[in-house]
């Protein structure tokens, strides 16, 4: 972790960007900084030393996000991630992870379970607080702050309702993450259109700043759960040297008001 300068500005939630957040780590001295900050910033923090605790915590107090680290005592923090999106009430809870720098694998594996984001030690405690009120706001609008439409859109046979946070395929309810939600929800708004991945970094997460490997495991797993066969997508399109595209199923009707 790095340490803050005595000239860094802690981090300002707005009062929509508040929440309580659980915080598991082993480390005292991460765990003490990290809290800290998150409280300076208006949340309400919880801590657990490792994963059985975390996820007791979970179930008991259902906090608006997690920050998780993957190195943890007894129970690793992928099974935790893995337990968490079991959980009745876990399958939507956002979650940040914290890993080292050594961990692609690990964090792209993070990535596919569900996890929204993730900062590398070491890591400054105020860009993990602006990626956890980041986070954090995008789970909670009702309309994407990409300018999706109030209402619902229809594009090809995808249905995305803002409002609800829904989504559908042919009348079946897709089971998408905030981030996955959101990411669909714009491509639909721009059919036709290719985006690089620094665009789609800028636009759906609302980052100038980022490992763009978070837009391409992203992209993976909408594909998985929209596309008849993800090994050769016909909505989710890649554009090779570009970004990617999104186009509707040739047949199907669209409606995007």
């Amino acid at each position: 972790m790095n340490e803050p300068s005595a000239n860094e500005p802690s981090a300002i939630a707005g009062p929509s960007a508040a929440g309580r957040i659980l915080v598991i780590d082993d480390d005292p001295t991460v765990a003490e900084v990290v809290a800290g900050y998150l409280t300076r910033a208006g949340h309400r923090v919880d801590h657990a030393v490792d994963g059985p605790r975390g996820l007791a915590l979970a179930r008991a107090h259902q906090p608006d996000l997690v920050v998780l680290d993957l190195m943890l005592p007894g129970i690793d923090g992928l099974e935790v991630l893995r337990r968490l999106r079991g959980q009745a009430a876990g399958g939507e809870l956002p979650v940040v992870l914290l890993t080292a720098r050594s961990d692609e694998a690990d964090r792209v594996l993070g990535l596919e379970l569900g996890a929204d984001d993730y900062v590398t030690k070491p890591f400054s405690p105020r860009e993990l607080v602006l990626r956890v009120q980041s986070v954090l706001r995008r789970s909670r609008v009702a309309a994407p702050a990409t300018g999706a439409p109030a209402g619902p859109v229809r594009s090809g046979d995808i249905t995305v309702d803002g409002p609800a946070r829904r989504a559908h395929r042919s009348g079946r309810e897709l089971s998408l993450t905030a981030r996955e939600f959101d990411l669909l929800a714009f491509l639909l708004r721009f059919p036709g259109t290719v985006f690089s991945r620094q665009e789609l970094m800028a636009r759906v997460w609302g980052w100038d700043f980022g490992d763009l490997s978070t837009v391409t495991v992203h992209v993976r797993r909408l594909r998985e759960k929209i596309e008849d066969d993800p090994a050769a997508p016909r909505m989710i399109s890649t554009v090779w040297g570009v970004g990617y595209r999104y186009d509707p199923v040739p047949g199907a009707g669209e409606d995007r008001g």
